[in-house]
């Protein structure tokens, strides 16, 4: 006698089916959505990867046109009539702050150095031979501008900052045989002097030490 299928369990199986082919939309959904996503992250990720290579590239090309473009209204000096030798007695110099000359055989350190008070010239002539950049100032610049000053001198090496009461200008950059004055810290010329001058082609002794020199006392 031939077996025969009762309609509940027709209806049953048929429900299975159904199940099993929704369960497998759901997968390959589910798949195509991870697919989707990974590619949308890796596009990003790409993407992002690739800006950050041409921010960088744009910084780099800006750092290495401004290292090329003159400053506007700095002083320059001959380095071949600025003496080098190391002395042990006073030295004048005929600018201030001075740009070079002979010097004392110790340097001040540089390494991002802010000075409270005034430094020996002698000593600080020998930091810019070592292709530092000096910061001074006296009473006539802004409390806010001094502050910001040594907040970009602390964190740059081949840097110092110390008052000078004596000089003209309210702020000046000194380095070798270069020289800048202005009124206010975000001068862009300041910025300028920084990139072209830190360990800059002026520089007579580059990669020179800036640490392990006299210090404030």
């Amino acid at each position: 006698m031939a077996s025969r299928t009762s309609p509940d369990n027709n209806s049953r199986q048929a429900r299975i089916a159904e199940m099993r082919r929704a369960e497998q939309s759901r997968d390959r959904r589910n798949k195509a959505l991870a697919i989707t996503a990974s590619v949308a992250v890796v596009a990003a990720l790409v993407g992002f990867g690739a800006w950050v290579m041409i921010d960088k590239q744009e910084q780099k090309d800006a750092a290495a046109a401004a290292a090329k473009a003159p400053v506007n209204g700095e002083q320059t000096w001959d380095a071949k009539t600025l003496g080098r030798n190391h002395v042990e007695t006073p030295v004048k110099y005929p600018m201030n702050p001075p740009v070079g000359g002979d010097h004392n055989p110790r340097w001040m350190n540089c390494n991002g150095d802010v000075y409270k008070n005034a430094i020996p010239e002698v000593n600080a002539v020998h930091s810019l031979e070592h292709g530092a950049v000096w910061v001074t100032y006296n009473e006539k610049a802004a409390k806010g501008d001094v502050d910001a000053l040594a907040g970009k001198v602390a964190k740059t090496p081949y840097t110092l900052m110390s008052p000078d009461k004596e000089q003209a200008g309210a702020i000046m950059l000194s380095a070798w045989g270069k020289q800048l004055t202005v009124e206010k810290a975000d001068d862009p010329r300041v910025a300028q002097f920084f990139t072209k001058y830190v360990q800059g082609p002026q520089t007579p002794e580059p990669g020179a030490a800036c640490t392990n020199g006299l210090a404030e006392k």
